[in-house]
């Protein structure tokens, strides 16, 4: 692909000489290591519920080429093209989210997921970075148009969304898309008497959840004494980074994965921590902040307000949702079944984020004129 001209006008030509390469390469990285630890931690876990060892092995193969090509399907599209995306996105995510608490199976006391076409959907995978995109426009045409009321639109709509994962519950969700919205507005220009009023909002927010919510309150509870509750999973992920070391035992040799029922999942990064050691698990650190804060830097010079309140919303919700898994793994924070951003074994994860972080790579694309839609 080196070899293309930069005189070459064809469709991909263009891309490859204006999106980020190497955001572009670190992803795929990222995307390299999940299919390895894919490979490592879920055939003990399929093994233990009864179903084949390569089960999951087999379902995220089969999802990951349709990842890629969204991926970079999504990346080749130009700033107009993704709002529209992300528009018609969210409109059909905000109805499957109502359609989930409706006729949602109800699986460990919350409503998440809806069976499509034989497909299990979580549709607050997909609300993330649709909303990311739609509230930088919405802030964007605030600021450009006077009149236009954009953030009260944008508050309006995070409310509803955030009502409907509070109504699943899923409060980790709720989490990143308040981070998102309120992490645009700010950069939009919140006025500053608000931002008390944010920081109040967060912290009642989280107190109320305290107290309304059984599962939160249990899971802060066991963050803070380990010993008033099942701290199990917590436990054997801190166990395997202490086996792991430095260097790790290597690829495949690590033990604890075959007593975490969710190792394939949001603890992958412990059996991460086992096989290939703490020097390997910085890297994949490393690759994650170079993806956000190499993304943040191309938006820094952007002169068109949209992209750079998208772009920022997207990768927000990247690094966000990495910090939250990374930290529950090591015992940082309260545990949150949240997934490590195509590492951890999920269709719908795997799926919104490919077409979050195309849309961030289109949006961070280097065009005339800085950038407009």
């Amino acid at each position: 692909m080196s070899a293309l001209s930069r005189n070459d006008t064809s469709l991909f030509g263009r891309w490859w000489w204006t999106i980020d390469r190497w955001s572009l390469a670190a992803l795929g990285l990222i995307i390299g290591f999940g299919a390895l630890m894919i490979l490592a931690a879920s055939p003990p876990v399929a093994e233990r519920i009864g179903l084949d060892q390569f089960y999951f092995v087999r379902r995220h193969f089969v999802m990951l080429p349709v990842a890629i090509a969204l991926l970079i399907g999504v990346s080749l599209m130009q700033p107009r093209t993704v709002r529209r995306l992300a528009l018609i996105g969210l409109a059909g995510t905000v109805l499957l989210l109502i359609a989930v608490l409706l006729a949602g199976p109800e699986i460990k006391g919350a409503r998440r997921w809806i069976n499509l076409a034989g497909f299990s959907l979580q549709p607050s995978e997909f609300a993330k970075p649709f909303f990311a995109v739609i509230a930088g426009w919405l802030f964007a045409e605030w600021r450009r148009a006077e009149g236009f009321p954009g953030h009260i639109v944008a508050g309006a709509l995070y409310l509803l969304i955030v009502s409907l994962l509070l109504m699943q519950p899923d409060l980790g969700q709720a989490v990143v898309l308040s981070a998102i919205f309120f992490g645009q507005f700010f950069l939009a220009g919140m006025p500053i008497a608000w931002v008390g009023g944010a920081v109040l909002f967060g912290v009642f927010g989280l107190i109320g959840a305290y107290f309304t919510l059984d599962h939160v309150a249990s899971r802060i509870d066991r963050f803070l004494d380990p010993a008033s509750g099942d701290s199990y999973q917590v436990n054997r992920s801190m166990e395997a980074f202490m086996n792991g070391g430095l260097l790790g035992r290597g690829p495949g040799e690590g033990t604890v994965k075959a007593f975490i029922p969710d190792a394939h999942a949001d603890f992958v990064f412990a059996v991460a921590g086992e096989e290939l050691g703490l020097i390997a698990c910085l890297l994949v650190l490393l690759l994650f902040a170079f993806v956000v804060l190499r993304g943040f830097a191309r938006v820094l010079s952007e002169q068109n307000l949209f992209v750079m309140l998208a772009a920022s919303g997207l990768l927000a919700q990247f690094g966000i949702q990495a910090i939250i898994n990374m930290g529950s793994t090591l015992h940082m924070m309260p545990t949150k079944g949240m997934t490590l951003p195509f590492v951890s074994y999920g269709g719908s994860s795997l799926l919104a984020l490919a077409i979050g972080m195309g849309m961030a790579l289109a949006l961070t694309r280097r065009r005339a004129g800085g950038g407009q839609p």
